[in-house]
């Protein structure tokens, strides 16, 4: 108590020098000016050491995130990318690019595809980027984009379902069709257009279909008497809409191996938390971005390190006999949820069902 008291006098004995010579002036007993030079010595170290701690940490998960090794060229192979025009959905256009591949960009927006294909083109040359427009909350949209890759395109090598959306319930948003918005969007717009393309798929074998999932979906529920949240969502989740909409994803990726041959094979993807604009239309508050900024800048990759899981399941050979498994990191992912087949299938029935419905 002593020790605090003479640290409180000298402290305000510093405040009230008006000159650096005043301030060594004041008399400080030896023992402490050593615990004050001991201190100061520890303050440089911490500010020294920290930031080399968190970057060696930072440069670690970076190592663990892993990288798709496969950089063979996918030259006359066609693909198909659904959110083409930005986060997760670009980076895996830039680097199909890279490797000469075709690929359509799905995109709501074709004059920004359009814009973002510039963008690619100032550094990438090789590979065909082909903007068309889908809107995935409308099924007329999906159709009729649908119909034109059959017209237009004799083979499918690769489709990645990788466009979402993640709106809070508390908004009550609706698709085209009248579906929650985030079910509707992120599971039966992709439902709708991977059946549509199925023949097409089935003839180009080998070819493959990955979903872009979230590990979210280990939170989300599948209950058949509140699938659109009719009877609301449960407080206190941050979006249990998106969850159950991942998990649906999931469930399609499962239910598509068992129903499809296998030589057409389906990976679910997790890509980890990436920097991008999914949540553009969260609810957070200016206040929860600098609380969260420490952990995210461990735990939330870039777009372009997100994408390598995507990439992995989308081309590398060394899947072969994995379908219908769910994929993060670059590696198998063992999800911390039981999945039941009934469910699964039931889902598959009562999509088929909400699709039809859309159909005058």
């Amino acid at each position: 108590m002593h020790f605090v008291l003479l640290l409180l006098t000298l402290l305000v004995e510093k405040l009230s020098c008006k000159t650096l010579a005043d301030v060594r002036s004041v008399n400080i007993p030896p023992v402490l000016r050593r615990y004050l030079r001991v201190s100061e010595m520890g303050v440089i170290l911490w500010c020294t050491a920290v930031p080399v701690v968190m970057y060696i940490i930072r440069k670690y998960r970076n190592y663990t995130w892993g990288h798709c090794k496969d950089g063979r060229s996918l030259q006359n192979k066609v693909f198909i990318v659904t959110g083409a025009s930005s986060g997760l959905g670009k980076e895996t256009v830039k680097e199909l690019a890279q490797r000469k591949a075709r690929i359509i960009m799905a995109c709501r927006d074709v004059l920004k595809a359009e814009d973002v294909i510039s963008e690619i083109r100032s550094e990438i040359k090789t590979g065909e980027l082909i903007p068309m427009e889908l809107d995935l909350a409308s099924i007329e949209s999906v159709e009729k984009f649908a119909a034109e890759i059959i017209k237009d395109f004799p083979r499918i090598d690769v489709l990645i379902n990788n466009a979402g959306v993640s709106v809070p319930p508390s908004r009550k948003k609706k698709t085209l069709d009248g579906f929650e918005i985030n079910f509707g969007t992120n599971h039966l717009g992709h439902f709708c257009l991977t059946n549509l393309l199925l023949d097409r798929l089935v003839a180009s074998a080998p070819s493959r279909i990955v979903i872009v999932t979230s590990s979210l979906h280990e939170g989300g529920v599948i209950d058949f008497d509140n699938l659109q949240g009719e009877k609301g969502f449960p407080a206190g989740r941050r979006n249990p809409a998106y969850n159950n909409s991942k998990l649906a994803n999931v469930y399609f990726c499962r239910e598509l191996a068992e129903r499809l041959p296998s030589n057409v094979q389906t990976f679910a993807v997790c890509p980890g938390f990436c920097y991008t604009d999914l949540f553009r239309h969260s609810t957070l508050k200016w206040y929860h971005y600098v609380m969260f900024s420490p952990i995210a800048f461990f735990f939330m990759r870039s777009a372009s390190k997100g994408c390598q899981t995507i990439l992995h399941c989308a081309i590398s050979e060394e899947l072969n006999g994995l379908t219908g498994q769910v994929f993060r990191d670059c590696r198998l992912y063992k999800p911390n949820i039981m999945y039941d087949d009934k469910v699964q299938k039931k889902l598959w029935n009562v999509s088929e069902q909400l699709v039809s419905s859309t159909k005058h």
